[in-house]
């Protein structure tokens, strides 16, 4: 049952990244339409100096580095003590969110996509004062030689936030009661859409750039989640087991 539902959940995400990418390949003046709504010929992308969202960007932004040097100090801890698992959440959830924080916002976003992309940002664009070329998200230009649009970054570190989060809420309160696990996953929600689309209100990113992140992310949690959380992730404890005894030889 619990093969099928993941196998499900597999199908799902991989859809919703095949029909994001499709709708805006076939469409991609969508990305200039919503770009649009936040902007004015005056006075530019008129949120991008608005002092309470920078703040609350900000703040957002501390908690999902505060998750990962959280995570990374746990893992070593569990490494180098013995006994009962701290909290009831075993070692591997803690290194579980730092592997996917390093390859998703890390590796695949920031390093491989952001750095040789080369699509200009919203405000960097013609269209919106700029004088970049507006591109396609699935076309490699040479619009931007540095940190560009696609994709998003932040988008791509507040969902890997809130799956994070509620991996570490599963493990250590496993009898969390469905309500209470409605309500943090809406809490949740609510700050992904609030992180990744300030980005978009702000002319740093455009939609599809914030929405293929985020997806890339659950893609990568899900292949993870199988390689660490999962029963059949089981054979990496041997492995596990030798690393810790690192930490224990006189």
């Amino acid at each position: 049952m619990r093969s099928a539902k993941a196998d499900l959940l597999r199908l799902r995400l991989w859809l919703a990244f095949v029909a994001v990418l499709a709708v805006f390949s076939l469409w991609p003046g969508l990305d200039l339409w919503v770009s649009g709504l936040f902007y004015r010929p005056a006075t530019g992308f008129w949120l991008a100096e608005n002092r309470a969202m920078a703040e609350a960007r900000q703040q957002i932004w501390d908690i999902v580095l505060l998750v990962l040097f959280a995570a990374l100090a746990l893992g070593l801890w569990a490494l180098w003590r013995r006994g009962p698992p701290l909290w009831g959440i075993p070692a591997r959830v803690w290194w579980f969110v730092v592997a996917l924080y390093l390859t998703g916002p890390g590796l695949v976003v920031n390093l491989i996509l952001k750095s040789h992309w080369g699509r200009a940002r919203p405000a960097d664009v013609a269209e919106f004062g700029g004088s970049a070329l507006f591109t396609a998200p699935l076309e490699r230009a040479g619009q931007c030689l540095h940190n560009c649009s696609f994709v998003s970054g932040e988008g791509a570190g507040v969902m890997a936030l809130a799956i994070s989060v509620m991996v570490i809420l599963t493990a250590a309160l496993p009898r969390l009661h469905r309500g209470d696990r409605l309500a943090a996953q809406i809490t949740l929600g609510v700050l992904v859409a609030v992180g990744a689309g300030m980005r978009v209100m702000t002319g740093r990113h455009f939609l599809s750039d914030t929405l293929l992140s985020m997806l890339i992310v659950c893609l990568l949690a899900e292949a993870l989640a199988r390689l660490i959380l999962t029963p059949e992730g089981a054979r990496l404890s041997g492995l596990r087991a030798r690393i810790s005894g690192l930490f224990h030889r006189r």
